[in-house]
């Protein structure tokens, strides 16, 4: 789950990260309150769940009350785009006024979980308030790893180690271990699967403060964060994927045309690889599950119809606790109560298999079945029009 850079920084507080002062605003006057308060110059900065936000005008100094104004106009209720939004952009409902900084660096660190070692690691830069991708594929030799082993924790030595690659001095390497410090116990504290500060600014006092700050929760440790939960913000999210999310469905929307239904998430991602081998493009993966039932598969199969970028629908279950028959009945309640327009091929392979093809054939809705895999990609391609 991700969360407001204003709720990434209130939980930085909590564990002794320093920040920057600042005050989320939902509405003009708020903000200008907030403004008045911090004093000038301070920050306008847009709250939405994506990057790029300066690039897209999301972020402006105000030097006075005159350019607060203007910039509180201009930015709350904009509709903000940048390359992590895509082209419909979000809209931008909440402000984060802060403090403006003296700032001499600006470093890059953040914690993440390395899935190969499956243990944590940190990951640092001098070359802070870039997008690390561009960092990492350009100046490789500047991004530091440090690995740090779940059993044994954070030593000194780690903060010491990186502070010295960062080039920090002696006054900066005593801020930098506390602050690392903090940001480990967030990590493993919040059950956070990413921590990443960039800018980590260096001001000419030598403190070290997160100016901006990103924070995801992994979404199967929500039930042991409820005041995290909580926070979550569904006017950020694609409608589509907070509808499935009510019916433990795993959606995630793509751009391509073609539905995918799937059980498992490793036939759904080995579906959508297929799909792209001969020529289509899923619209999106969904998994409904190992132990999925009719209903189930009949809300999936709502919400593939739904998106109005898809033109064909591919529906490839292979029954090992799930019941074939079971999905089948699901697909076929869903189409009955639906003006179904589009064409639907389906592939059922496995438990109760010749019971559940029964079911779609004596259903005598359109649907194309197909047994083999290839054969049923290839059709379902065919009939979306290609890519």
């Amino acid at each position: 789950m991700k969360i407001h850079e204003y709720q990434a920084k209130e939980l930085l507080r909590r564990h002794h990260v320093p920040v920057p002062r600042g005050q989320m605003a939902e509405t003009a006057e708020q903000a200008l309150e907030a403004a008045e308060g911090l004093g000038y110059p301070c920050a306008v900065k847009a709250q939405v769940h994506a990057g790029g936000r300066g690039q897209a005008g999301g972020i402006k100094l105000a030097r006075s009350r005159d350019e607060a104004r203007s910039h509180v106009a201009a930015i709350l209720g904009m509709n903000l785009v940048s390359r992590q939004t895509g082209p419909e952009g979000r809209r931008v409902r909440k402000l984060l006024i802060e403090e403006a900084l003296d700032i001499a660096r600006e470093l890059y660190l953040a914690i993440l979980v390395d899935r190969e070692m499956e243990i944590p690691v940190i990951i640092a830069s001098a070359q802070g308030g870039m997008e690390i991708e561009a960092v990492a594929r350009d100046h490789p030799q500047a991004i530091f790893r440090m690995h740090v082993h779940p059993a044994l924790g954070l030593f000194p030595a780690h903060a010491r180690a990186l502070s010295f690659k960062l080039g920090l001095n002696q006054a900066q390497r005593r801020n930098f271990s506390r602050l690392l410090t903090g940001l480990y116990e967030l990590f493993l504290q919040n059950d956070a699967s990413l921590v990443e500060i960039n800018p980590l600014v260096v001001t000419a006092a030598d403190e070290l403060l997160a100016l901006d700050a990103k924070i995801n929760i992994d979404d199967n440790a929500l039930f042991r964060q409820p005041v995290i939960a909580a926070w979550r913000d569904v006017q950020e999210e694609e409608p589509l994927e907070v509808e499935a999310s009510q019916y433990d469905l795993n959606y995630i929307r793509l751009d391509g045309s073609i539905g995918c239904m799937v059980n498992g998430a490793g036939l759904a991602m080995a579906t959508m690889d297929i799909i792209k081998f001969y020529g289509g493009a899923p619209a999106n993966f969904l998994d409904v599950g190992g132990g999925t039932s009719a209903e189930k598969v009949r809300e999936a199969f709502k919400i593939l119809l739904a998106d109005r970028k898809v033109r064909a629908v591919f529906v490839n279950i292979f029954g090992g606790i799930v019941r074939t028959d079971l999905v089948a009945s699901g697909i076929v309640e869903a189409v009955r109560g639906l003006e179904l327009r589009l064409p639907v091929v389906i592939r059922l392979v496995g438990t109760n298999e010749e019971e559940g093809l029964r079911v779609l054939r004596a259903s005598g809705l359109d649907f194309v079945i197909e047994n083999g895999l290839a054969e049923a990609v290839r059709r379902v391609v065919e009939l979306a029009g290609g890519d």
